[in-house]
């Protein structure tokens, strides 16, 4: 290849983990990438973070509060040819940024992502999507997990994260999915970034979760289309109620679950939570210890 392009790093933070930003940052400068790298920290309120390299800026968060302002923060201070984001709890294996690179410019694509392994615990889950393309229609059938905000990869100027998602919930998601209707998103099938859910933040956050969930709704009609899509989303919907008490909520939500996809199990496990039978963190545990969420 005559040419590497030059890639930027956005990494977000709260500025309370101190430890495992240096971790993330550390992975990013430590990848064996010939072309130019430039990384940018976004602080998005709390502490200011202290990262001791010359080679990463600092920035605070001069947009809309929350992850998606933050990342737009970063995409306007860098001047690359690819943008790539990490979040600060989660590490890039290496060979991951040449893998993804390579395989952008050879498909001459304009959205890339990768497997992941999920880290819970002391275990370690690989999730592979099992192509080496992701369409719109995988997107609606399935979140897939492994299209992660840590894995993006994308040329600047071709998209950016929408600010008005409620609490930054599911802008991730947004992204892709507006990426995979431009063209479809290149993905290589290899784990070559580690996502750690045991400290997230945004775990619990039901009330957000569910305008996120509300507002992807409204905003991608074609999720409501897709019968497993549609069941998916709506038994989240249930377990959301559910795990905030609102038990008539997360009925009717498993109602509305079942009629989409009779089989779907959120249905069972949301009204398991309403009922009192389990609680939506053993749930949580349970899925999260297997890399698979609700």
């Amino acid at each position: 290849m005559s040419r590497w392009p030059s890639v930027g790093v956005v990494v977000p933070t709260r500025g309370d983990r101190p430890g495992l930003l240096r971790e993330a940052v550390a992975a990013v400068l430590g990848q064996d990438y010939a072309g130019g790298l430039a990384v940018v920290v976004v602080s998005d309120g709390g502490p200011a973070p202290e990262v001791p390299d010359r080679r990463v800026r600092v920035l605070p968060n001069t947009l809309t509060p929350g992850l998606p302002g933050a990342r737009n923060t970063g995409i306007a201070a860098l001047d690359t040819d690819l943008i790539a984001f990490c979040d600060d709890d989660d590490v890039w294996l290496p060979g991951k940024l040449t893998a993804q690179v390579r395989a952008l410019l050879d498909d001459d694509g304009e959205f890339a992502s990768c497997a992941i392994e999920v880290e819970h615990g002391r275990r370690r889950v690989a999730r592979l999507a099992g192509a080496s393309v992701v369409t719109a229609a995988d997107l609606v059938r399935s979140r897939m997990v492994m299209v992660h905000s840590s894995t993006f990869l994308f040329r600047r100027g071709v998209l950016r994260p929408d600010e008005s998602a409620p609490g930054g919930q599911n802008e991730d998601w947004d992204l892709a999915l507006r990426a995979a209707k431009r063209r479809p998103i290149v993905h290589v099938d290899r784990p070559l970034v580690l996502v750690r859910w045991a400290g997230s933040h945004y775990a619990a956050r039901w009330a957000d979760r569910i305008a996120g969930l509300e507002w992807m709704l409204a905003r991608h009609p074609e999720l409501a289309v897709d019968p497993r899509g549609a069941a998916r989303v709506y038994g989240q919907l249930a377990f959301g109620h559910a795990a905030l008490g609102q038990r008539w909520a997360a009925a009717r939500w498993a109602l509305r679950t079942l009629s989409a996809r009779l089989g779907e199990p959120r249905a069972a496990i949301a009204l398991a939570v309403a009922a009192g039978l389990v609680s939506a963190p053993t749930v949580q545990a349970a899925l999260h210890s297997r890399g698979h969420g609700i």
